[in-house]
């Protein structure tokens, strides 16, 4: 079974948790922190079946490829991407911020946006033209879904 395609707000998230060094690797699995801190996801990939797993929430309950897999991806070099990136995503409350928005992603996305270029001055057409380049990148993995009975953590 393969994952869904996951929202383009899931790419900020992955980004900000490498600019935030939230992320532990050993060999293909990993441990990717919250931006609380307070909890962490678990992440196996096995590149022979061409297949990933991730206990988060979206991956776990709503079936498309989540921010800690797409993390994972990202700093293990399966898929590239400018590590510049991850500089203008870093230190973001993402769970405050999807909860103040209701877990609207395009609110949370606009809120971000304004963010980034009032403390960065980038061109936001560049900026999602290259975010949207990391999601294609992953989709065209196609990666197959690995079983996990872990549930997501429950911690804030």
């Amino acid at each position: 079974m393969k994952w869904k395609q996951p929202p383009l707000i899931k790419i900020y998230e992955a980004l900000g948790s490498i600019g935030d060094k939230r992320i532990e690797l050993k060999d293909n699995t990993a441990k990717i922190y919250s931006s609380s801190g307070n909890k962490y996801y678990d992440v196996i990939y096995d590149p022979d079946k061409n297949a990933i797993s991730s206990n988060d929430n979206g991956s776990y309950w709503v079936g498309y490829l989540g921010y800690p897999s797409i993390a994972f991806l990202l700093i293990k070099g399966i898929v590239d991407y400018n590590a510049e990136l991850a500089e203008y995503l870093k230190g973001f409350a993402w769970k405050d911020i999807n909860q103040k928005f209701k877990n609207n992603f395009t609110k949370t996305q606009n809120f971000i946006d304004e963010e980034i270029i009032t403390k960065h001055k980038i061109n936001l057409d560049e900026f999602h033209k290259t975010l949207e380049n990391i999601l294609d990148k992953v989709s065209s993995l196609e990666l197959n879904k690995l079983p996990t009975n872990n549930k997501p953590p429950t911690a804030y």
